[in-house]
């Protein structure tokens, strides 16, 4: 998809009849929640206090502009019309103030993590663009975990006469929200207040409440600005009806300042609470902008929910024996409330700001292929969804996805969880933590891994199968894990863990020990395969190389050659057992003796563990030629161009004239009476992994078609760009749409060797982003000779290859560089040649 066309959202023009585009840009940290911006410059899905709450809106919520010029005055809600249908059960219900008027068009651009919509109205004498983000840190989970947003209006003057502008931001109070009622408006428990604050640095409006700091819905929002000259409203007036509403449009149209309500109500008619409950307030800031003149407009939106509670509650019911009691956001220990978060977020702005830029930048200036940069980037979001959280100390946990108002299958599941890449890449400590738990609280004393983590609350484990994929995937991440940070403290922590867990697989599910995996075997399409299939069994594989790998660290070298010997025994005979000359097959006598099998199908998973052990840099672990074939032939048999003729009775996620992978298909007959779960579904997440492995098995353009089609789909019309829907909203699964990239560039990093190496997928110049370990930021190709930049952290090592050739650093900008080791701080570049035939080793 090519994100340089904006999305149109002035639908009369662009797609007459229509209803408003789907796109809608999560603004938020990890683990903060979100609020999002839609494409008419709206503000929606108001999901701060620990819960989704898709389709959640906050009445009375909006920016709004004022011009004053020649004694003429303009002033417009900072969104453009709202579109077809007009049918709401109450025409448009009061909160959403649809009678106001608005700007004509906008046109929205989101490159994560940041946004642009640019307005247009020729009756407004001024040019207006949003730009809205959250900070995002490469490695830095706290700093890209601040629960709040900068939402800046640039404002340019292109006349010749000086404009008067007045930007106002109103915000209803969103603290202590129980529900809503008939005409859309919040019901509260307690009573939330709002009150003017200036602590020298910010200055606006805090929203807060009298529940107790105990309660699940406490908590404080603040909407703030650096200005100086800021006039607020902080609390309109309240009533039955839209009283509050009037007088603040009527003074922002007749003057462009805002002054303090004397009383808040005219008088105390006996209405229901949920009427003069309502809290809200306007902070609105003023420039006069001279001919040719820009001025930035800059407001903050920040929020503290400090509480969840300490049970998942979640539909596979896992034991929630403490869910009376509360447990603290890792966020809430930085910050004592919404206010500190304005205040932090002003002060280090422009450094978090320029870093966001930086990244931004090394992404979407690369060379890799505009969907690949697309599909790793929106779908980030992810980490910074309702999906995700992190609980004090740093714990990060996370659901499957987000259902519209409650979390997805919880206890960060590791057979949906195996296919996520990004936070492995950009912010490690995250995935560390989640190792920790599973292998030092979620495996048994037998070996068995609850594949649904409930330690983290202290409740009791789920007592279910064991997951043979999540198991062994796990394992695979442990390696990567420690590979990319080199911390031997994780690794001694974790391996008892690991190795009880290998040992399980050995033992439980090879039923005749020849070393292929053929017993009963739950794995992520929820259902149990039988006998001997490579889905299980390549896992199993690529993690007994992982596993001999960190055995032969911890000084086990005996156990490391067992599982070499034992993956080397196991893959020639499951290679004998299961390829049919175009792709593995799962072997069973009688297809239909059981339910949910695929039998002769072609699986478009069957190889996932040579995929993984790919992205952690083991190589291949089935013979290469086979492997490509199989690869191959998931794209021949299952990549549709155009699923008008698909038949699926399954959940949809690709329809029509779309492009997609399905899950399997049976080109050579065989398909059971009753195949597998999910058999003929698109999942975007088994896509992304596909395309990969096509990638890294040299068949760039069918994995870039992959990719493509998916982004083609989610065009900000027909689906949210920064949404990729499986089994709930922000799908962990679409994670694995980090593992393109790092195809497409063949970035490695292993820190216990300090060895950086780069094998671009296409030959010839290259550009993208990069990260490994303690640093990040970009690297070049041109030939023989790479640059780095560092733009984050810093970056060292004991040598650098490309296409597996070593390179030798030419020069550095930063320290000296003995031999081929190189080190690089933050703002500096190093080159890298060729060695010159004295430099070759004897």
């Amino acid at each position: 998809m090519n994100r340089d066309v904006p999305f149109v959202s002035d639908l009369r023009s662009a797609l007459p009849g229509s209803s408003s585009p789907a796109a809608a840009f999560p603004l938020g940290g990890i683990g903060t929640g979100n609020v999002s911006i839609g494409a008419r410059g709206e503000w929606r899905d108001w999901e701060l206090a620990n819960r989704p709450a898709k389709g959640a809106t906050l009445p009375f919520s909006f920016f709004a502009i004022r011009v004053e010029q020649h004694d003429t005055v303009v002033v417009k809600v900072l969104e453009s019309t709202l579109p077809t249908p007009h049918a709401g059960d109450q025409g448009y219900y009061a909160g959403q103030l649809a009678g106001l008027p608005r700007l004509r068009s906008s046109a929205m651009t989101g490159e994560y993590p940041l946004l642009r919509v640019d307005f247009e109205d020729e009756d407004v004498p001024v040019e207006i663009r949003l730009t809205a983000f959250t900070p995002f840190v490469p490695l830095d989970a706290d700093s890209s975990g601040i629960p709040g947003a900068v939402i800046r209006y640039s404002i340019t003057n292109p006349t010749s006469a000086v404009a008067s502008v007045t930007v106002a931001g109103s915000l209803a109070n969103p603290v202590g929200i129980a529900g809503y009622n008939v005409f859309h408006f919040p019901e509260y428990e307690g009573s939330p207040s709002n009150e003017w604050i200036d602590d020298g640095l910010v200055r606006g409006i805090r929203f807060s409440t009298n529940l107790p700091e105990s309660s699940l819905r406490f908590g404080t929002a603040a909407l703030t600005t650096t200005a100086s000259n800021a006039t607020a409203k902080p609390q309109w007036l309240s009533g039955y009806w839209q009283d509050g509403a009037q007088i603040f449009w009527d003074e922002f149209r007749d003057r462009g300042t805002l002054t303090p309500e004397t009383a808040f109500s005219i008088d105390e008619p006996p209405y229901p609470d949920w009427f003069t409950k309502l809290r809200v307030g306007s902070l609105a800031i003023s420039h006069q902008l001279s001919a040719g003149e820009t001025r930035e407009f800059e407001f903050f939106l920040t929020w503290h929910f400090p509480n969840r509670p300490r049970a998942w509650q979640g539909n596979i019911n896992l034991d929630n024996s403490h869910a009376d009691e509360t447990v603290r956001n890792h966020y809430a220990t930085l910050y004592p409330d919404a206010v500190a978060v304005s205040h932090s977020l002003a002060e280090a702005l422009p450094e978090l700001e320029a870093t966001t830029v930086a990244f931004r930048d090394a992404l979407f200036e690369s060379s890799i292929p505009r969907p690949i940069i697309d599909a790793a980037s929106a779908n980030l979001a992810v980490l910074r969804s309702t999906t995700c959280f992190r609980l004090e100390g740093g714990v990060f946990a996370a659901w499957e996805g987000s259902f519209d108002h409650a979390g997805s299958c919880e206890g960060t599941c590791t057979h949906v969880w195996n296919y996520a890449q990004s936070a492995a890449w950009l912010f490690p400590k995250l995935e560390r933590s989640a190792r920790r738990t599973e292998f030092l609280h979620e495996v048994r004393d037998d070996g068995r891994m609850n594949f649904r983590a409930n330690s983290i609350f202290g409740n009791a484990p789920w007592d279910f199968h064991a997951a043979v994929d999540g198991q062994l995937g796990t394992i695979i991440r442990l390696y990567r894990e420690w590979r990319f940070s080199g911390d031997d403290e994780f690794l001694i922590e974790c391996w008892p863990g690991a190795r009880r867990a290998l040992e399980y697989a050995i033992e439980h599910w090879d039923a005749n020990g020849d070393g292929v995996l053929d017993s009963e075997q739950h794995n992520t399409y929820d259902i149990e395969f039988h006998g001997e299939n490579s889905l299980a069994n390549s896992l199993f594989f690529a993690a007994l190389g992982a596993a001999a790998h960190m055995a032969d660290h911890m000084g086990d070298s005996s156990t490391a050659s067992r599982y070499r010997s034992v993956a080397r025994t196991g893959s020639e005979l499951m290679d004998r057992l299961l390829f049919n000359g175009e792709y593995y097959e799962q072997k069973l006598d009688d297809i239909d003796a059981r339910r949910y099998q695929y039998g002769t199908g072609c699986l478009s998973d069957q190889v996932f563990g040579q995929s993984l052990a790919h992205l952690v840099g083991l190589g291949h672990i089935l013979p290469t030629d086979h492997v490509k074939s199989a690869v191959e032939s998931v794209y021949r048999y299952n990549f549709r161009s155009d699923l008008s003729k698909h038949e699926s009775v399954q959940r949809t996620y690709a329809l029509n004239d779309e492009s997609g992978l399905v899950l399997c298909s049976w080109p050579r007959g065989g398909r059971p009476r009753i195949p597998f779960v999910y058999s003929d579904e698109v999942w975007t997440g088994i896509e992304y992994q596909v395309a990969a492995h096509l990638i890294f098995e040299g068949l760039v353009d069918e994995g870039l078609s992959i990719v493509d089609a998916v982004r083609r789909r989610h065009d900000g019309i027909a689906r949210n760009p920064w949404n990729e829907v499986e089994c709930g909203n922000h799908y962990a699964r679409s994670l694995a749409s980090w593992a393109p990239l790092i195809a497409w560039s063949g970035a490695q990093w292993d820190a216990p060797t300090g060895r950086l190496s780069f094998a671009p997928a296409v030959q010839g110049s290259f550009s993208g982003f990069f990260s490994a370990g303690s640093g990040w930021g970009r690297v070049a190709i041109d030939g023989s000779r790479v640059t780095l930049t560092v733009d984050g952290g810093m970056v060292s090592g004991t040598a650098l290859s490309l296409w597996g050739r070593e390179l030798m650093p030419e020069s550095s900008e930063s320290a000296s560089v003995p031999d081929a080791s190189f080190a690089v701080t933050k703002g500096h570049s190093i080159r890298f040649t060729e060695r010159t035939p004295q430099e070759e080793p004897s």
